[in-house]
């Protein structure tokens, strides 16, 4: 383990109290790479539509392997769960189902497996761009990724219509902010979107940045630099104080919640900025919306740009407490890269494996939530536009889960986002600083 105070560290972040019992994954069997002569059992701890099918898939292609499946509920409740397990040096999963901001903590702490070893630095170019490059590690894959997640603007087209804007005609951020006036004086109650700075929106948040093209934080080793202030964070900064200033978001909802959802249905939130992973979503929990929503691609920051970036996205890796890595990786492989990745697009996921996305029939399909637009044809184009390189703290759980906490009162009046950006840095560096990182806030 490269550092054991970052692996007790890791532990903290997601809010559980350990001792040395962190380095527990350190002591396991070695890493059978045999995949063609793979069996026996394997665990897989993951959540979201279409595994249940692409196990039984697996497990019809391969008899000899079963497949013990516990869903884990979300992203954030798999991550404690991995932590949990890691910090007891015994339970974890063979394989798990990671979000990939959080993927870079697991391998700072030792707890997965390099997957080169099995063959897997030679599928990069199978997979698009942007999901890939969030596998690695020093160049190094420790994941593989089930889906892609460029970041796009799906739009209330009646609510829009209503209001007197072509969403597709929504170019720049400019555009949207004019736009978003001109969907608040429907009402006191519509908004072009939500945002209460809560936890549930650092990914958002982290999204965004990148597409304006900041650099929040740069690591380097065990070196962070931390910058608020660049041009790109400047450019989003601005722009949200605007529309907090003058009352054109809801800033009393949050992501995921209940209002949230009823707001998408009934159109008073008349936009997102989200991944491309969100149609199915819409579809089962906003229902009421049906025929009415569309997407389009973000809006851009100097106009005839076509800079994106990657909201969310999930991969699959192999943990060291593995007692059968060649089944374990020979099931991530299938899911993501072989025939399963068929059987989750088949279920609403939005793939990350390049031909699939380039298959004519997959790109025609139209979608009747969004009035029979081709939804998969724009989500394609937005995942072939070129991502410029982001990096996420070593420590990303406990950045989302402080960024509430610091940037939460810039959203209800009482500061200035500016300042509150301000005081999140700190946070960030003071906690980086406790985990034996050198941190620089500039």
């Amino acid at each position: 383990m490269r550092n054991i105070k970052k692996a007790i560290a890791a532990v903290a972040a997601m809010g559980t109290l350990v001792g040395l019992a962190a380095c527990g994954s350190d002591s396991n069997t070695a890493v059978d790479t045999d995949t063609a002569n793979a069996k026996g059992q394997i665990v897989f701890w993951g959540w979201g539509n279409g595994l249940k099918e692409t196990i039984a898939a697996f497990e019809k292609a391969n008899p000899n392997i079963k497949v013990k499946y516990s869903n884990t509920g979300t992203g954030s409740d798999t991550a404690t769960s991995l932590q949990n397990a890691i910090a007891a040096g015994k339970g974890a999963p063979d394989v798990v189902m990671l979000e990939d901001a959080t993927v870079p903590q697991f391998v700072v702490d030792g707890s997965l497996i390099e997957l080169s070893q099995f063959g897997a630095d030679k599928l990069e170019s199978d997979f698009t761009a942007g999901s890939w490059a969030k596998m690695l590690q020093e160049g190094k894959p420790y994941a593989l990724p089930i889906d892609s997640s460029p970041e796009v603007f799906f739009y209330n087209k009646a609510v829009f219509d209503k209001a007197g804007v072509d969403g597709e005609n929504i170019k720049t951020w400019d555009d949207y902010y004019e736009a978003a006036k001109k969907i608040h004086a429907l009402g006191d109650n519509y908004y072009i979107a939500n945002n209460d700075g809560s936890s549930n929106g650092f990914q958002p948040f982290a999204a965004q940045a990148w597409q304006a093209g900041a650099y929040p934080w740069k690591v380097d080793g065990e070196n962070i630099t931390i910058n608020m202030h660049d041009k790109g964070m400047e450019r989003y900064v601005e722009l949200q104080q605007k529309l907090i200033d003058e009352g054109l978001i809801n800033t009393k909802i949050g992501n995921w919640t209940d209002d949230w959802y009823r707001s998408l249905g009934d159109g008073t939130i008349a936009s997102l900025t989200i991944g491309a992973w969100m149609p199915t979503n819409l579809e089962s929990s906003a229902a009421a919306a049906k025929g009415n929503w569309r997407v389009a691609q973000l809006p851009q920051w100097e106009e005839g740009a076509e800079a994106s970036s990657e909201d969310g996205g999930s991969a699959l890796a192999v943990t060291k407490q593995s007692k059968n890595t060649a089944a374990a990786y020979k099931f991530a492989e299938f899911l993501t890269h072989g025939a399963g990745a068929q059987v989750m697009a088949d279920h609403g996921t939005f793939p990350a494996k390049a031909s699939i996305l380039d298959d004519e029939d997959f790109q025609n399909q139209k979608n009747e939530y969004f009035g029979g637009q081709q939804v998969n044809k724009v989500l394609v184009a937005a995942a072939k536009r070129k991502v410029s390189t982001f990096q996420y703290l070593p420590y990303n759980p406990y950045a989302q889960t402080k960024y509430g906490d610091d940037v939460a009162p810039a959203y209800q009046g009482k500061k200035t986002l500016k300042e509150a950006m301000a005081t999140y840095a700190n946070t960030m560096a003071e906690y980086g600083k406790q985990q034996g990182y050198t941190v620089t806030v500039k």
